[in-house]
């Protein structure tokens, strides 16, 4: 939302105060979201993971539209700085969301739904991106000016946060709104076990963290997260200073690579699910394949992209909507992959995956910063493109070489009673024998 402050390089006609802020300052700005966003990921996946994530959800939807709410009289007050704040305690919060959405998934979705159902929750955030883009706009040249554009966005959190204390759960057992039918058939196909016993299983880190799977899962995120979070916040400034192509002056036409992800999404969820589930292929390859798409076909895309001559807005457009487009089809490759690994401990995974490739989420606009010294130069801003094709193409490398779409192991590892059980059992047989 802070790309609508920075927009903005006068007073408008209503007198809302607006801001000329130079292109560090905007970077800042748009990193600073993820500083906060790191920090909560790994203690909120395991807390969704023994406890749920209904709360969590809660409190993270709650907080970001209150925040949304002080944004425009921290921007006239404090400046930049306490907007960098606002963004700062907003990624916070938000951190918290993804794991827990990925806690209740495993909790809630089939194993023949799960493509279909990671990609409607995951989605949502490419409609509320199109949405944003196309209102911001409007709103910002309204006589209520750009303050509405968060006054709107933090009153939609909170009414949201009422729907979700009527109808959320955390698991089938706690919901007042399926039929006993429906919550067995859920249970005994989403592979994961009931919240009190995911209370007693210990986190078994060593398993995940010498898991070759899980971290092809890991690099993928880290390679997402650079590439998409690139074209999400650097994308216009190339396309206008070194095409000459402003596409932030329509809504529409920004908004138009993101409405191809979306409906892309549902695609390709159709295609994995029908896949899957008629055995055409396994999981495991049907994981890889839209990985590859998700991930290679942006690569190829972008690169295409870098060599278009200037002035050429269709042809530009038609790029970008492709490159971003595909990239839809990373909700069925890595991003629903935890699942598949521990349905038990995917909030847990996420965690874990969503702060370490946030971490790159961070270095998209940072880099712009660093590496482009002439914003007009499509050379530097090639090196910038250059680095996301390689992040691409590496970490898909990585996932299709090691990913697996069998539950570890470690899923359900032996509890220490149960160990404990055996040594007392063994000692008992060893003093037996030696009394006999």
């Amino acid at each position: 939302m802070s790309v609508t402050i920075l927009a903005m390089t006068k007073e408008n006609n209503y007198g809302y105060q607006v801001f000329d802020w130079n292109k560090t300052i905007q970077d800042t700005i748009l990193s600073s979201f993820f500083w906060g966003y790191i920090v909560l990921q790994i203690p909120a996946g395991v807390f969704a993971g023994r406890f749920g994530g209904k709360m969590l959800i809660l409190v993270s939807m709650i907080v970001t539209g209150l925040i949304n709410l002080i944004v425009p009289i921290s921007a006239v007050k404090g400046d930049w700085m306490a907007v960098c704040g606002c963004r700062i305690g907003m990624g916070l919060f938000q951190g918290i969301l993804y794991p827990s959405l990925h806690g209740l998934l495993g909790q809630w979705a089939p194993i023949t739904e799960r493509s279909r159902m990671g990609t409607f929750v995951y989605s949502g955030s490419q409609l509320g991106t199109v949405i944003e883009m196309m209102l911001a706009g409007v709103l910002s040249d309204s006589k209520f000016g750009w303050p509405s554009v968060y006054y709107v966005a933090g009153i939609t959190c909170i009414l949201w946060s009422v729907l979700w204390i009527i109808f959320g759960a955390s698991n089938p057992a706690e919901s007042k709104w399926i039929s006993k039918e429906e919550r067995k058939y859920i249970e005994s196909n989403a592979g994961s076990s009931n919240a009190n016993e995911n209370k007693k299983i210990p986190v078994p880190w060593k398993s995940i963290l010498t898991s070759l799977p899980f971290w092809s899962i890991l690099l993928s995120h880290c390679g997402q997260s650079l590439g998409f979070w690139t074209l999400l916040t650097e994308m216009p400034s190339y396309m206008d200073k070194v095409l000459g192509v402003n596409i932030k002056s329509t809504g529409y036409l920004s908004a138009l690579p993101y409405v191809a992800m979306y409906i892309l999404s549902f695609v390709f969820s159709w295609i994995a699910e029908y896949l899957v589930n008629n055995n055409v292929t396994s999981l495991s390859s049907t994981r890889k394949i839209f990985n590859t798409i998700a991930f290679w076909g942006p690569a190829a895309s972008l690169l295409a992209l870098c060599y278009i001559p200037a002035g050429h807005l269709t042809l530009a457009v038609v790029m970008l909507t492709i490159t971003v487009g595909l990239n839809g089809a990373h909700y069925v490759g890595f991003l629903i992959s935890h699942i598949d690994l521990s349905p038990n401990f995917a909030s847990t995974l996420m965690g874990i995956t969503n702060g370490c490739g946030n971490i790159f989420s961070i270095m998209a606009p940072l880099s712009v910063s660093v590496v482009v010294s002439d914003e007009k130069s499509a050379a530097d801003w090639r090196k910038v493109f250059f680095i996301s094709i390689a992040f691409y193409f590496l970490s898909n490398l990585f996932f299709i070489l090691f990913m697996s779409g069998n539950v570890q192991d470690w899923n359900e590892p032996q509890s220490k009673n149960t160990i404990e059980e055996g040594e007392k059992k063994s000692k008992k047989e060893k003093t037996g024998e030696h009394k006999f």
